[in-house]
C-alpha cells in the first residue's frame, strides 16, 4: 500500500511542475533599478513606468522582407518586469510571413488585429494545425512547438502576439540552421543539398538575428 504522505507530495509535486512558470511576484511591482538592487525604490515610480506607447504605430520592413516586429518587454517597458509576461506587434505587407519559430519559453495566443493570416503550428508528432484566420479571431501556439504566419490578404495585416514569460525566447529555424555555423557536411547531408545551394542559403541567412 502507498504511503499516504508519499501521495501527497506526488500529487503536490506533479502540480508544481504542471503549473511551473514564470516566479511570481513577490513585491507589487519591481521596476528595474540599474544598480546592485533587484528592484527600484517603489517611491520613485512613476505613471510612464506602467505606459508603453511603442506599438501604435507599424514597425519598418527591413530589406523588403515583408514582415516587421516589435518587441514589448521589460527591457523597453519597465512595469513589465517580474510580471511573468510580454508582448509583441507584427506587421506583415502583403506576401509577408513570420518565418517557422518557436518560443522555448512561453506560450503565445496571437490576436488578428487586420487582415487575413493564414497562421498555424505543428506538434511533435509533425500533425500541422493551420487555417486562414481573420480580424478580430485568435490562435495560441502552445509553448516550444513550432509556428508560422502568412499574410494571404490584399492588404497588410497586424498581429499583437502576448506571450506568458517575461522572457519567451525565439528561435528561428532558417536561421538557426543554417545562419549558425552548423558544419556544412551535416547540413548537405540531413537536407540533400549541393554545396552550392548551401552556400546560398547560408548567406542568406548568416545576418539574420535570432533575439
Amino acid at each position: 500500500m502507498v504511503p499516504k504522505m508519499l501521495v501527497l507530495f506526488l500529487i503536490v509535486f506533479h502540480g508544481s511542475l504542471t503549473f511551473a512558470s514564470d516566479p511570481d511576484p513577490v513585491f507589487d511591482f519591481c521596476l528595474p533599478s540599474g544598480t546592485h538592487s533587484p528592484c527600484k525604490n517603489s517611491s520613485l515610480a512613476k505613471v510612464e513606468d506602467f505606459v508603453f506607447s511603442g506599438i501604435k504605430f507599424p514597425g519598418k520592413f527591413i530589406n523588403g522582407s515583408g514582415f516587421s516586429s516589435i518587441a514589448v518587454n521589460s527591457n523597453v517597458f519597465p512595469g513589465l518586469n517580474t510580471l511573468g509576461m510580454s508582448m509583441v506587434r507584427a506587421d506583415f505587407d502583403v506576401g509577408g510571413v513570420n518565418v517557422p519559430h518557436f518560443h522555448p519559453r512561453a506560450t503565445e495566443v496571437a490576436v488578428v488585429l487586420e487582415g487575413r493570416i493564414y497562421s498555424g503550428f505543428v506538434d511533435t508528432s509533425n500533425r500541422i494545425f493551420a487555417k486562414v484566420i481573420e480580424k478580430g479571431e485568435v490562435m495560441v501556439f502552445p509553448r516550444g512547438l513550432v509556428h508560422f504566419q502568412l499574410n494571404v490578404g490584399e492588404t497588410p495585416a497586424t498581429i499583437i502576439g502576448s506571450f506568458d514569460s517575461q522572457n519567451p525566447g525565439l528561435m528561428k529555424i532558417p536561421a538557426a540552421v543554417f545562419g549558425s555555423g552548423i558544419k556544412e557536411e551535416l547540413l548537405e547531408k540531413a537536407f540533400g543539398l549541393s554545396p552550392e545551394e548551401l552556400a546560398k542559403l547560408k548567406k542568406r541567412h548568416a545576418s539574420h538575428s535570432l533575439g
